[in-house]
C-alpha cells in the first residue's frame, strides 16, 4: 500500500524538528568544551607572545583584561641589563626607570642616582668590589627628577623636578652603622625658570647654587631658596651648563660657539656680591654641546657641533689679562644625537658618547685609544668619572655600568715616560718606573 501526501508531509516536519534539536545540542557542546579549550589555547599563546616580544605587552593585557575582567602584573622588563665586557668592572641595576644623571657625594660614600619614573636611588660605594650594594630609593610624588646634586657637608642632596621645575632639598638621615636609613624633603624653593631646567649644581663651597633654562636664563640661588642673582647667558640657547670643581666659576654652553665663563663673586664675609664676566673658550666653528672640567679645574674640555673636541688650559689669572689657550683638539664620530662628554681628573682621558658607545681619547696626543659598544639598548644619558679616576660611571637603561678607566693606564705610561726624559732625582726614577710597571701589568690583565 502507498505512503500518502499527509504522511510524508507530517514525516518532513518531524525530520526538520529532529534536526533542530541535533543543531542546538551540538551547538552547547562546541561551546562548552571545544570553545573553552580554544580559548585556553589562545590565552597561553597571548602570554607567549607576550614573554617573547616586549612591544606586544600592551596589547594582549588589554585583551586579557576585556576578556577576564581582572588587572595584570606588567610583564618584565626585558632591556639590556645583563651587558658584559672586558672593562665591565660591574651594573648597578635595580633602577626602576632610565637614569638620567648622578652625582658623587663629597665624602665619597654614596652615589645618587635620578630617574624617568620619579625615583632618586641611593648607593652606597664605599667598596665598589662588593657584590651586594645597599641601596635607598627615595620617590619624588607625581614628578621625576632631571638633576641630582650632593651637599658638600654630603647631609642632604637636592633635585630639580621636571613637571613642577622647581627645586627640592632633601636632608639624609642616617642609621647607627653609618648606612643611609631616609631621605626626606626639607626645603622647596619657588619656581623660577618657565622652560625646562638643563644645568644645575651645588658649588663645591657650599656658598651657592646654580639652575639654568634651555632659554638664556640662569639663576644663583643660596642654599635657603633665596635668589641671588639672574643673569642672561646670550648664547640664544642654553645647551648645559654647570659650576666648576673648585666652586668659583659656573660654565655655560649653547648655540653660540664661544663658551661663558664667569665667576661667582663673595666678599670676604661670605656676602654674595657680583657674577662678573671671567673669559671666554673660543675656537670652535659651532654650537657647543657640552663641558667637562678636571678635578682642579685647571683644564676644561669642550665638545662641538662641528665634529672635535677641545681641551683647554684654564690656570690663568684673567684679572691680569691671561686667556685660556687650547692644548689639544680632536675628532669624534658624530650622530644624529648630542654626544656627552667627561674629563679624567688628571685631564688626561676624554670619554665621549655615541649614542650607546664610550670613545675614550688621550688628551695628550688626541688620538682615539678605544671603543667600548653597545652599553644599552638606548641612549646615554650621562657619564662621570669617580674621583679617583679609576672608573667611569655610565647612565642609561635602568641601569648604571661602572667602566675601568684602561686608557688611564695608558696614558700614565705615557706621561712617566715623558718624565723619565727630563732630569729628576733617584727617587723620582724609581716611583715613575714603578708606576710604569704596575700600569703595564694592569693593562695586560684587559689585553692590552
Amino acid at each position: 500500500m502507498g505512503i500518502t501526501e499527509p504522511s510524508q508531509n507530517m514525516n518532513a516536519f518531524i525530520l526538520a524538528g529532529i534536526t533542530v534539536v541535533l543543531c542546538v545540542i551540538i551547538h552547547f557542546i562546541y561551546n562548552t568544551f571545544i570553545g573553552n579549550k580554544k580559548s585556553e589555547v589562545q590565552n597561553h599563546e597571548a602570554e607567549n607572545v607576550t614573554e617573547a616580544s616586549p612591544e606586544s605587552t600592551s596589547r594582549s593585557t588589554v585583551a586579557e583584561t576585556r576578556a577576564t575582567g581582572k588587572s595584570k602584573k606588567r610583564a618584565p622588563w626585558k632591556g639590556k641589563t645583563d651587558f658584559s665586557h672586558p672593562w665591565l668592572l660591574k651594573n648597578l641595576k635595580g633602577h626602576p626607570g632610565t637614569v638620567l644623571l648622578m652625582d658623587f657625594s663629597a665624602n665619597g660614600k654614596f652615589m645618587a642616582a635620578t630617574c624617568d619614573d620619579g625615583s632618586v636611588m641611593i648607593w652606597d660605594i664605599r667598596d665598589l668590589n662588593v657584590k651586594e650594594h645597599k641601596t635607598l630609593r627615595v620617590n619624588i610624588e607625581f614628578d621625576h627628577a632631571s638633576h641630582v646634586a650632593w651637599s658638600p657637608d654630603s647631609k642632604a642632596f637636592v633635585v630639580h623636578t621636571v613637571r613642577e621645575n622647581n627645586i627640592v632639598v632633601y636632608k639624609i638621615e642616617k642609621k647607627k652603622d653609618g648606612t643611609i636609613g631616609s631621605a626626606n624633603p626639607v626645603i622647596t624653593f619657588d619656581k623660577a625658570h618657565e622652560d625646562d631646567v638643563i644645568g644645575f649644581g651645588i658649588s663645591s663651597n657650599g656658598k651657592f647654587l646654580m639652575s639654568c633654562s634651555a632659554k638664556t636664563d640662569m639663576i644663583i640661588w643660596d642654599l635657603k631658596g633665596q635668589q641671588l642673582h639672574r643673569l642672561d647667558t646670550y648664547l640664544m640657547s642654553t645647551y648645559t651648563a654647570k659650576i666648576s670643581p673648585c666652586g668659583r666659576f659656573v660654565v655655560a654652553t649653547g648655540f653660540s660657539p664661544d663658551v661663558k665663563v664667569m665667576e661667582v663673586c663673595f666678599t670676604r664675609t661670605g656676602e654674595f656680591k657680583q657674577v662678573s664676566k671671567a673669559y671666554e673658550l673660543t675656537g670652535h666653528n659651532s654650537g657647543v654641546y657640552d663641558v667637562a672640567f678636571a678635578v682642579d679645574t685647571s683644564h676644561i674640555a669642550t665638545i662641538s657641533k662641528d665634529g672635535t673636541w677641545k681641551l683647554y688650559h684654564t690656570r690663568i689669572d684673567y684679572v691680569r689679562g691671561e686667556s685660556p689657550h687650547v692644548l689639544e683638539t680632536g675628532k669624534y664620530t658624530q650622530t644624529a644625537n648630542p654626544p656627552k662628554i667627561a674629563l679624567s681628573p688628571n685631564a688626561e682621558v676624554l670619554a665621549v658618547s655615541s649614542d650607546a658607545n664610550v670613545e675614550f681619547y688621550d688628551t695628550y696626543t688626541g688620538e682615539l685609544y678605544d671603543t667600548v659598544e653597545n652599553l644599552y639598548t638606548g641612549l646615554i644619558n650621562y657619564m662621570c668619572f669617580d674621583p679617583a679616576g679609576k672608573y667611569l660611571f655610565v647612565c642609561g637603561d635602568r641601569a648604571v655600568r661602572i667602566l675601568h678607566n684602561v686608557c688611564g693606564y695608558y696614558t700614565t705610561i705615557n706621561s712617566c715616560t715623558r718624565l723619565l726624559g727630563s732630569k729628576q732625582t733617584s727617587a723620582t726614577v724609581e716611583r715613575l718606573n714603578n708606576t710604569i710597571k704596575d700600569c703595564r701589568a694592569t693593562l695586560a690583565k684587559f689585553g692590552k
